[in-house]
C-alpha cells in the first residue's frame, strides 16, 4: 500500500505508525554443583611437655637492734649497707637540756637468696589438618 504524503491529514496521521522492537537481556546466576570438593579434617593433639627451670626466691628477716645513742642533730646517721644488710637507723628527738638526735634502734635487714628447681609437666596443645579432594566419580586424593 502507498500513499502520497501531499494526501495525508491530521485525521489520517494516526493511522500511520510504524512500531519499534527492541531486545532486551535476562541474566540470572546459580550455584551449580560440579562434583568435586575437598574435605578438610582438624584434629587437635596434646602432648606433654617437661618444665624443669630454676626459680629464685628472696627472704627477708628483718632484727631490732636497741642503740639509744645520743648523737647531734647535725650528725644523724643515713641508712646504709654493711656487707648484705642494710641498716635503717630509726630516729627519735628527745627534749634535753639541749636539743640532741638518740638513736633508738637500727633495722638490721639481711637478704638471703636460695634458688629451688621447680619440675612440672604441662600440656601442650597442636592441630593437625588433613585435605580430602574428591571428584565427580568420588575417587579421593589426600594431601
Amino acid at each position: 500500500m502507498s500513499i502520497d504524503p501531499s494526501q495525508l491529514n491530521q485525521e489520517n496521521e494516526e493511522l500511520f505508525k510504524i512500531p519499534v522492537v527492541r531486545e532486551e537481556a535476562w541474566v540470572e546466576k546459580r550455584i551449580v554443583d560440579s562434583g568435586r570438593g575437598v574435605r578438610i579434617h582438624k584434629t587437635v593433639a596434646e602432648h606433654p611437655c617437661r618444665i624443669d627451670e630454676s626459680l629464685m626466691h628472696d627472704d627477708v628477716q628483718v632484727n631490732h637492734v636497741p642503740v639509744d645513742r645520743i648523737v647531734p642533730l647535725d650528725q644523724a646517721p643515713a641508712t646504709r649497707y654493711e656487707g648484705d644488710t642494710l641498716v635503717v637507723p630509726i630516729l627519735e628527738e628527745v627534749l634535753v637540756v639541749e636539743r640532741r638526735l638518740r638513736i633508738k634502734e637500727e633495722l638490721h635487714i639481711t637478704r638471703t637468696r636460695r634458688e629451688e628447681r621447680h619440675v612440672d609437666t604441662v600440656m601442650l596443645k597442636s592441630e593437625q589438618v588433613g585435605v580430602e579432594r574428591f571428584d565427580e566419580h568420588g575417587d579421593t586424593s589426600t594431601t
